[in-house]
């Protein structure tokens, strides 16, 4: 049996986070009181693919936020 350290590494597919742009608003506004930050933040996680909205917003992407 091969040792954990020589395995090939296999990066998993993670499946974005389905959230309202309201859930995930307030979720970043409970860790910062700075909206800068807030917006910063849910751009970042819409740019990088680990949320996805949905409701109202389904399907939007940073850019159109931009």
């Amino acid at each position: 049996m091969q040792a954990a350290a020589s395995l090939p590494f296999r990066a998993q597919a993670v499946e974005p986070l389905c959230v309202t742009l309201l859930e995930v608003v307030r979720a970043v506004g409970e860790v910062t009181d700075d909206d800068r930050e807030v917006v910063a933040t849910v751009l970042h996680l819409l740019a990088t693919g680990q949320i996805r909205l949905r409701g109202n917003f389904r399907g939007s992407r940073a850019a159109d936020f931009s």
